[in-house]
């Protein structure tokens, strides 16, 4: 059996989601001072984060078929 063990690019992305995380927990005060951007910024940390979660797969998934 193959041992995969988790890469670096797999840390950061939970990092970056934890990070999505704390800024979701406190949007009342970042959309008092940012307006909008404060939801466009979220939105993209959450895209960076998912993005690195994804890229650390190194092979496709096997679905019966």
């Amino acid at each position: 059996m193959k041992d995969d063990k988790p890469t670096a690019k797999f840390w950061l992305g939970n990092g970056v989601m934890a990070l999505a995380m704390l800024m979701l927990l406190f949007m009342g005060k970042l959309w008092a001072s940012m307006g909008i951007a404060a939801m466009v910024l979220w939105a993209l940390v959450v895209g960076v984060g998912v993005y690195l979660l994804m890229g650390d797969k190194s092979e496709p998934p096997n679905f019966p078929g």
